[in-house]
């Protein structure tokens, strides 16, 4: 019986332009160690559309798509979870997560030359600092967040108070949870 694989694309192939910073392909995370083989960023393709149309939004303001993470395996998760078993931060694998069915990216801003720009916090920080309504820090930072928000939010994408950097496609609630290991996706 053949193994039915959804429509899942390499988000650099319809976002050229986007920035890899893929952190759990590196130790540059709160693991302190690769989770992933190799840097991806895979999405389902209607996922993708639409955060295509929030980079080419962000593109006309001089900005580029940072990529911190997309699509996460289950086995991924299951990690995350056992260093961060907070259902605030981190969601327990027991039910998975957007990212798990491929339909939830975490992203940040970069200037028109791909050098990353300053945001209210670092990728997975845990702190009130992360929270979409954090009033603290820099007022460009701020605005950054905000333009990220309004962008990501236009192209149909829906934010995450926790974290200011995720945003998950609604229709991924419908789409089941995925455990396909990067290698398959790679061309």
């Amino acid at each position: 019986m053949a193994i039915a694989i959804p429509a899942i694309v390499d988000v650099p192939a319809i976002i050229p332009d986007a920035v890899l910073d893929i952190r759990y392909a590196t130790a540059n995370n709160f693991l302190s160690r690769p989770v992933y083989p190799f840097a991806a960023a895979y999405l389902r393709l209607p996922t993708a559309e639409k955060l295509a149309a929030a980079a080419e939004s962000l593109r006309a303001r001089g900005y580029r798509l940072v990529i911190y993470d997309a699509y996460r395996p289950m086995a991924a998760q299951r990690q995350l979870w056992a260093a961060k078993p907070d259902p605030a931060f981190v969601a327990d694998p027991a039910r998975g997560s957007y990212h798990n069915r491929a339909a939830a990216v975490d992203v940040a801003l970069a200037d028109k030359d791909g050098r990353a720009l300053v945001m209210p916090s670092d990728f997975d920080d845990f702190s009130e600092k992360a929270r979409l309504s954090y009033e603290g820090g820099s007022a460009p930072a701020r605005r950054r967040r905000d333009e990220l928000c309004q962008a990501m939010e236009a192209a149909g994408l829906r934010s995450f108070e926790q974290e200011w950097w995720h945003y998950r496609d609604p229709a991924g609630a419908a789409w089941p949870l995925l455990d396909f290991d990067f290698e398959l996706f790679r061309r």
